[in-house]
């Protein structure tokens, strides 16, 4: 029966696993051991050269708190959310979404870091970070919402401590570093974490919220799922050197850890949160996993990457992983999975009800939110679009409303008329 120490390893720069993890230091002086301090309000990060290394983080006593219900349930989160994500591939393949960005494989790296987060963090996904949704109580329908075209985004963050996703490759790394240096000017006991792939860390967005956060000791956990492929492009033309080494370059420390691990990637977010909730500055966590699936149900990943690769990361399933472990400890029997595999299929089963039901958007929803509050252009643009289009918008459609089949752009089903700008119109002609 394996251990939560033998489970939980962390990995060489050039991805072996090994129990000391002597290699996965991060560039340095050699230091000695540090505990994580306690909790107090933010302040300035210290200057680099003082702070714990990788291989300084005990891993295991981030998570000897873990009860065997806690063990079931990270499994039941990671098993939940891989059905809704199949149900969502399933629902576009129908057409009933526009566009899906699947976390295959990444279910470790997402639950085990979402479940790390406390009531006052605050997290900053991407487009893919289904999981961490789930974890902070987002409504799985309001994410397919964003992709069926239904809504610009359907939670509120601050309920949450969830931004809205950001489709913007890297752009969420500002909006993180941001709202971070403003909860330690706040005083806030959270902190903030920012989740990106390996592709993203080549934007200039990603390399001056570093720059940033390491400067002003801001209380942020910059979360890297390297998934290998930045679309079509591996992870080796992202770098010439690993992405946890460049946290070095500005100052503040990074860790590199076994992604498809759940209880490796809760103990070192657990660390890393407590490391900048004290005022110690961010951390860089890179967690190495696979992206098992397309880019994006637009993508053909059989044209760049070989069948032996995914065959060889198929193995290394976290779902499997954490399903043998459970079981050689006796928490898993067939019975309990049995539960968890029904509870899945319900819940996929209402989300493609409430998504196949979901109402059009009326199109004076467009003007809504654009602003924080409304000022006379936003309301005068409002008002001349409904003057022209009415409050429902049918007036200007020759064929009828919009569906979620039926384009609503200049190719679709005949617009009339066109924008509205002030009392400006353009005419169809011009689209």
């Amino acid at each position: 029966m394996p251990s939560v120490t033998e489970l939980m390893q962390l990995l060489t720069p050039t991805g072996h696993r090994i129990t000391v993890p002597e290699e996965a230091r991060s560039p340095g002086p050699d230091l000695p051991t540090g505990a994580d301090p306690p909790v107090s309000k933010p302040r300035r990060a210290d200057p680099p050269g003082g702070e714990p290394t990788a291989a300084d983080i005990d891993l295991p006593a981030h998570v000897a708190d873990l009860t065997a219900d806690d063990l079931v349930g990270l499994y039941r989160d990671m098993t939940l959310v891989r059905r809704l994500d199949e149900e969502a591939t399933s629902l576009q393949r129908q057409g009933e979404l526009g566009l899906w960005a699947s976390l295959r494989g990444q279910e470790a790296a997402q639950v085990g870091s979402g479940r790390a987060l406390g009531p006052h963090d605050m997290a900053f996904p991407s487009y893919r970070e289904h999981g961490v949704a789930w974890c902070r109580g987002v409504d799985p329908a309001a994410i397919l919402a964003i992709f069926r075209g239904a809504s610009l985004g359907g939670w509120a963050p601050a309920e949450h401590g969830f931004a809205l996703y950001s489709i913007v490759v890297g752009s969420q790394t500002l909006h993180a570093t941001g709202y971070a240096m403003g909860m330690a000017r706040d005083g806030s006991d959270g902190a903030a974490i920012v989740y990106f792939g390996d592709g993203a860390s080549s934007e200039g967005d990603v390399n001056e919220a570093f720059g940033w956060a390491g400067v002003f000791g801001a209380p942020l956990v910059f979360f890297c799922q390297n998934n290998q492929w930045a679309i079509s492009e591996p992870t080796r033309r992202q770098s010439r050197t690993e992405i946890f080494h460049r946290a070095s370059g500005f100052g503040f420390p990074s860790v590199r850890v076994d992604g498809n691990d759940v209880l490796a990637c809760l103990a070192v977010t657990r660390w890393a949160l407590a490391r900048a909730r004290s005022g110690r500055g961010p951390v860089l966590v890179e967690a190495v996993t696979y992206r098992m699936g397309a880019h994006t149900t637009a993508d053909d990943p059989t044209r760049y990457r070989s069948a032996a690769e995914l065959d060889a990361w198929r193995r290394r399933d976290p779902l499997d992983r954490m399903r043998a472990y459970l079981s050689a400890d006796g928490l898993l029997d067939e019975d309990r999975e049995r539960r968890i595999a029904l509870e899945a299929d319900t819940l996929a089963h209402d989300l493609r009800a409430r998504c196949t039901t979901m109402p059009d958007p009326a199109p004076t929803s467009l003007f809504d939110h654009v602003q924080v509050a409304d000022n006379e252009l936003v309301s005068t643009q409002r008002a001349a679009f409904t003057a022209q289009f009415g409050a429902d918008g049918e007036d200007g459609w020759r064929d009828g409303p919009p569906g979620p089949n039926r384009p609503n752009g200049p190719n679709g089903n005949g617009r009339k008329g066109g924008l509205v700008a002030g009392e400006a119109r353009v005419s169809e002609e011009a689209w």
